[in-house]
């Protein structure tokens, strides 16, 4: 499985062969380091182990430190796919995918604080004539007066947002090998500097 790890820059157009234009988004990967190779036979799993980004040395727990050997990164994760010939120390780049490529893309979505139900469920609100007053905006009823009680999973307002969105069959327009960059289509999950993670 290929996989890295990206941070969303922003969006862009992007003007294929053919004359079409699509809505892009524009990643920046930069190169990781192999930090550990987890097997069935010392962890119970297999997995890759990576490191990306810089990070003061201070920031790091000491436990941390010493399991990376006293280098410092900003990011740590693990990928569930088998080391292969990977080794610890080696360096994955954004040269491993391709143009044309279909990719998935996982990401912290924008938090939105606490919303209503109108912009977090799409409900469409009350009337707005014929004695309506200040209530346009409201849930409405919520239940039968019955049972007395409101029903589990009932849509309501709440925190909206900062949830992890997967993408699923993105394309990749471009990859810019020199500058680490990777162009794919459409949107993606995330703010500017949302870390992504992306597999093929």
């Amino acid at each position: 499985m290929k996989f890295t790890l990206a941070t969303k820059q922003h969006m862009t157009q992007f003007f294929g062969e053919d004359g079409k234009v699509h809505p892009a988004t524009v990643l920046t990967a930069t190169p990781m380091t192999v930090t550990a190779i987890k097997t069935k036979e010392s962890d119970g799993y297999e997995a890759i182990q990576v490191g990306s980004g810089v990070q003061k040395k201070e920031r790091n727990s000491k436990a941390l430190t010493g399991h990376l050997k006293g280098e410092t990164f900003r990011t740590v994760k693990e990928f569930r796919t088998p080391g292969g010939d990977l080794a610890i120390g080696a360096t994955i780049a954004c040269d491993i995918f391709q143009k044309g490529e279909i990719v998935t893309v996982s990401g912290i979505s924008k938090g939105k604080g606490f919303q209503g139900v109108m912009k977090r469920h799409g409900m469409h609100g009350g009337w707005h004539q014929h004695g309506q007053k200040h209530s346009m905006r409201e849930i409405g009823s919520i239940g039968s007066t019955g049972q007395q009680r409101v029903n589990k999973g009932k849509r309501m307002p709440g925190r909206m947002g900062s949830d992890r969105v997967t993408q699923k069959s993105v394309v990749i327009l471009d990859v810019d090998v020199e500058n680490g960059l990777l162009l794919v289509k459409g949107a993606v999950p995330g703010r500017r500097g949302t870390l992504v993670e992306i597999k093929g």
